[in-house]
């Protein structure tokens, strides 16, 4: 869990019109695989961490933040200003939670990501490499 000492985690997006603050971390922290993830960042994969709603503060430029819900009902935020991809929220996301992507933190962590999931639609060029678990689809 996370370091006491640490205990306000700050991001932004690239531009740094839109900030927020995490104040605790959930533990599961995943590398997203699937094709949506893939070509939402631009990336091989993406990896989010997950915050309970209350502790996930948006601290300026809400104004920016701009929606994309796909076919299958996930929603993606991103910044409308310069791009950036901010959070995912499935389609079954009760509200009780945010998942953001961890590149946007300005603050180090000592979490880790746990796993990889959606494997089964992996880029086929990106080998992984690591001893994560790996789940097909989500965690199963």
């Amino acid at each position: 869990m996370q370091d006491k000492t640490n205990a306000h985690l700050k991001g932004s997006c690239l531009c740094g019109a839109i900030k927020y603050q995490v104040t605790k971390l959930e533990p599961n922290m995943a590398h997203c695989h699937c094709s949506m993830c893939r070509k939402f960042h631009g990336a091989a994969f993406s990896t989010f961490g997950e915050a309970l709603t209350e502790n996930f503060t948006w601290l300026q430029g809400q104004s920016y933040l701009k929606s994309f819900t796909a076919e299958n009902g996930t929603t993606r935020q991103f910044c409308s200003q310069c791009g950036s991809s901010l959070t995912f929220a499935s389609s079954t996301n009760a509200g009780s939670t945010v998942e953001f992507s961890l590149a946007t933190l300005d603050t180090p962590i000592l979490e880790r990501p746990d796993a990889h999931i959606h494997c089964q639609s992996k880029a086929d060029w990106y080998q992984i490499t690591n001893e994560l678990t790996q789940f097909e689809r989500d965690r199963e």
